[in-house]
């Protein structure tokens, strides 16, 4: 019998002064072990940035608790579902931001949002704008909206230097449409190129998983590469991988991290180069995760030389 998608994940974020964020965390993870749901929960005092798992019944009641904190009842949770839970544990942790980008901005001055709907009317209108991808560069090659520029940062740390050469680059009164994941990155990034001087910028409203379900098969391209177990995610299209494997060459869009824990590089690679390299990003890299793997093994003989 196939087996059904019973699994749901949520993905939230939401942008709220948090007087205590100790206390805040506490309690989030106080009712998240009452419910027994999974998943990352990170707490600053900007706010709460999260992506929980659990039967609909959980999220259900997990939802309703975020709506009932004080400055968080309009809250929007962008979800979907599994098969498994995508996270083997709870983590919430306590941070600076929810979102690090190492700059003080104001946030009231972000960029204005654009409806999914009106989103794609400017490509079927084919007007004149700037679709910005402020998601890092692994990300962004695996999946991505028709004619996207890529920032090509490995981290949302660096995309003040992306915009310190983008600024040169472009004209600041251009129409500028910038979008991410869920939404979290684009509020800071459309805020910071409003304060670098650029006039005219947007941010898609619920990012790529919302318009995706709303507008399936129309213009995004690949995959969507997700913070969890999955690591990429279909977000309900129908599109083939837009990447092939780093080693034979052959369509793929299977990211994993190597096994050599000294490269632990994230690598596109097929299940048969997998299998060949025992996990690893190459033939350098099996050796050595090979050579640490004997030496692990001649150790755990020396101190238990009976087992």
């Amino acid at each position: 019998m196939e087996q059904t998608k019973q699994i749901v994940v949520i993905l939230f974020y939401k942008f709220h002064e948090i007087e205590d964020p100790d206390y805040f965390a506490r309690k989030q993870r106080a009712y998240c072990k009452k419910l027994g749901v999974v998943g990352k929960v990170l707490v600053a005092k900007e706010g709460i940035n999260s992506s929980i798992s659990g039967t609909r019944k959980q999220i259900e009641e997990y939802k309703k608790f975020i709506w009932s904190l004080k400055g968080f009842y309009d809250v929007r949770f962008k979800e979907e579902l599994a098969y498994e839970h995508p996270f083997t544990k709870l983590q919430v942790k306590v941070k600076k931001e929810i979102i690090r980008l190492d700059k003080k901005i104001d946030l009231k001055n972000r960029g204005e949002y654009i409806k999914p709907r009106n989103f794609l009317a400017l490509y079927e209108n084919n007007e004149d704008f700037i679709i910005l991808d402020a998601r890092n560069n692994y990300e962004y090659k695996i999946g991505r909206f028709k004619k996207a520029i890529n920032p090509k940062i490995k981290s949302f740390r660096e995309f003040p230097r992306f915009v310190e050469k983008f600024e040169k680059e472009v004209d600041k009164n251009q129409k500028i449409i910038t979008y991410c994941t869920g939404g979290i990155r684009c509020e800071k990034a459309s805020a910071y190129l409003k304060e670098k001087g650029f006039e005219n910028v947007y941010q898609l409203e619920g990012g790529i998983i919302n318009f995706c379900q709303q507008f399936p098969n129309t213009i995004w391209e690949g995959k969507c590469f997700v913070f969890d177990k999955r690591l990429i995610s279909d977000i309900n299209q129908n599109n083939k991988p837009i990447t092939y494997c780093e080693i034979c060459g052959v369509i793929s869009d299977l990211y994993r991290n190597c096994k050599n824990i000294y490269c632990d590089r994230l690598t596109i690679i097929c299940i048969k180069c997998q299998e060949k390299l025992h996990g690893c990003c190459s033939i350098k890299c099996k050796k050595m995760f090979e050579t640490y793997a004997l030496e692990r093994a001649s150790v755990k003989r020396i101190k238990n030389p009976s087992g």
